[in-house]
């Protein structure tokens, strides 16, 4: 149950102490999850979690604190203690938050079919004709894990500058993680799938048939697949590895809590900083390269419509025709160097304060079609998938190595390639793209950040890219 008139009080008792600033943030959330192993239900779970926070801002600093007990009582005590806290600060350098309109607005993603209407049953029979689909394909899958993830998240926002939002998102999610041994040799693959609406998401997945295919690749991938010899070649990259490369070194490291070092003791800091070589207007890729993070792509996993300090969202350009463009900002991360708050701002729980976070992120499309990229590379690798992935903490010296691969000799896909490495660094990978495809596709994740840990729902991914003269072994 989210009490309004509960978080308009905490509001109002915070606005009679010496503030600069206060904001109150209520959430509550049911969440369902179904896991089924091996054809057999492991865990079937309904969790309600409810709660509220404070932040307050003081000359002195920035104070949090949060309760899941939705009492008047409580609520003056949060108050208290998160002032307490931001006038113990006495910081050195004053926090200031960035000037921004006051907002009242409600928003919510529709479900064309409640997830609230299908039964457990229903739900736990979708895994289980997956599961028996997969073991009917003649393949050997000893193992076989599948997960289905529901979460309904009701927000309420209210701030003392007059914000006023309230908010209703449905997110569908699944995760399936599958063994395939051939000749006694095994690979392994997982994909993860996000929605914000409602059931209908199962309708638009192809879960059985993406699994399918997977695993007929990777047996395929066991009898026939070959090593590549070292050396510089061209490449192409799936949507996939795209998505991953776009994510990890453009995404994490334009974020300016990492810019700024606060992000530096616990994942990491960024190879962009005020007076080094990269900052905005740096050359970082070819001219056909631009990076953008949007929130506001219609039912993607990380969709909202207004963050949580109560900004607008936007597409936010990160990389523009191969320059940096544009940091994620915050409201605090904004003031400080100068801008305004681009709408990055999130938390994925009431108990968790809100920080700069990504929300998809994607390389943008190009006009070249798919054949059109493979014909012009006489000798050379397609990743169309990754297995692992390693990264400095500044973003910079990054590792791909690939699931599923095959050899590109002219213009055409030939044998399969056993585990493809790329060792490289962010400007020497987006420089290298010379060709785009026009075909946008969108993979959905959990990106881990913050202490304690947030992870939170998000899309990456773009169309195919091809990339001349990378080194690969």
């Amino acid at each position: 149950m989210l009490d309004k008139d509960l978080v308009d009080y905490a509001l109002e008792h915070a606005k009679n102490k010496k503030i600069e600033y206060a904001e109150v943030r209520a959430q509550n959330q049911n969440r369902e999850g179904i896991l089924l192993k091996n054809g057999v239900l492991e865990a079937y779970s309904m969790v309600v979690n409810s709660g509220l926070c404070v932040r307050i801002l003081t000359e002195n600093g920035l104070g949090f604190a949060s309760t899941n007990k939705w009492t008047r009582e409580e609520a003056e005590e949060i108050v208290n203690t998160a002032f307490k806290t931001a006038n113990s600060a006495k910081r050195k350098t004053k926090i200031k938050f960035v000037e921004e309109k006051a907002v009242k607005t409600s928003w919510k993603v529709q479900q064309k079919k409640k997830t609230e209407d299908i039964s457990p049953e229903a739900k736990i029979d979708m895994l289980m004709e997956i599961d028996n689909t997969l073991t009917t394909q003649g393949i050997n899958i000893p193992a076989r894990m599948l997960s289905c993830s529901i979460a309904l998240t009701q927000k309420y926002f209210v701030n003392s500058e007059g914000t006023i939002i309230s908010s209703f998102v449905p997110l569908m999610g699944m995760y399936n993680f599958i063994t395939i041994v051939e000749n006694g040799k095994p690979e392994q693959a997982h994909k993860q799938y996000g929605y914000s609406g409602g059931w209908e998401a199962h309708d638009k997945w192809k879960v059985a048939e993406d699994l399918v295919r997977e695993a007929k690749a990777l047996q395929k991938l066991i009898k026939e697949g070959k090593a590549v010899s070292p050396s510089k070649m061209d490449l192409v990259c799936g949507p996939e590895v795209v998505g991953i490369a776009a994510h990890e070194s453009c995404g994490h490291p334009m974020e300016a809590d990492r810019i700024l070092g606060r992000e530096m003791s616990q994942a990491g800091k960024s190879f962009i900083y005020k007076d080094g070589s990269f900052w905005i207007g740096t050359k970082i890729g070819s001219d056909i390269v631009t990076i953008i993070d949007d929130p506001t792509i219609k039912n993607s996993y990380g969709y909202y419509e207004y963050d949580d300090e109560g900004i607008k969202a936007r597409p936010r350009y990160l990389y523009k025709k191969g320059v940096i463009n544009e940091f994620l900002h915050n409201r605090e991360t904004a003031a400080k160097i100068g801008t305004k708050s681009n709408g990055a701002s999130r938390a994925i729980n009431y108990d968790r304060e809100a920080i700069v976070r990504m929300a998809n992120t994607f390389v943008q499309p190009r006009d070249m079609s798919e054949d059109e990229i493979f014909e012009d590379v006489k000798y050379g690798i397609y990743m169309r998938s990754f297995t692992e992935w390693n990264i400095d903490d500044r973003r910079f010296n990054q590792r791909y190595v690939g699931r599923e691969a095959y050899l590109i000799e002219k213009g055409e896909l030939t044998t399969p390639v056993a585990r493809p490495i790329i060792e490289t660094t962010t400007k020497t990978f987006w420089t290298a793209v010379d060709a785009i495809t026009k075909t946008v596709v969108l993979d959905s994740g959990t990106c881990g950040k913050g202490d304690p840990m947030q992870g939170m729902p998000v899309y990456m991914g773009g169309p195919m890219i091809r990339l001349r003269g990378l080194f690969v072994k």
